[in-house]
């Protein structure tokens, strides 16, 4: 699938950075293609939509996280297949800033179970395709390398 059908906002971050009250970070996927590729990768063998617990959210740098013109991809996969049910080019400095917010709202928020972001994926017809609330996003350098210290990783979790 396409990259270019792909557009991501996000919603909810600046508070960090202006001292407002906490928000759970969202970062909205609309999607401007065909409509049965995308339901094909959000579902499994039964059909029925992923869940949460069967994706991974990482961004896969493309050069150095310093560098501040640095860009990347965001990836949602299957973690049960290892498939990428999407994946889309996003500026570095946009992405660590948001898992940097979601990084201060689990800490904010004495209950984040349910997850320190929302991940909402829509189609053409504005609907919400499926929502996934998440409590892991990990980044990787352009080698592949996991960047323990700019991924948000829940206390406890081993990798």
């Amino acid at each position: 699938m396409r990259r270019d059908y792909f557009e991501l906002d996000v919603k909810h971050i600046d508070w960090v950075e202006e001292g407002g009250d906490p928000e759970k970070p969202l970062v909205r996927i609309d999607f401007h293609g065909p409509e049965g590729s995308l339901m094909d990768r959000l579902t499994d063998a039964d059909g029925e939509h992923l869940d949460a617990a069967e994706t991974d959210v990482a961004f896969r740098l493309q050069g150095d996280v310093n560098d501040p013109d640095a860009t990347g991809v965001v990836s949602v996969t299957n973690r049960i297949t290892g498939d990428f049910v999407l994946e889309l080019n996003e500026d570095a400095d946009d992405v660590l800033r948001f898992i940097r917010a979601a990084r201060e709202y689990g800490k904010s928020e004495a209950d984040v179970e349910d997850g320190q972001y929302r991940v909402e994926i829509r189609t053409d017809d504005d609907n919400d395709t499926v929502v996934y609330e998440k409590r892991t996003f990990l980044v990787y350098d352009a080698d592949g390398n996991l960047l323990r210290g700019h991924s948000l990783i829940p206390s406890g979790v081993e990798l």
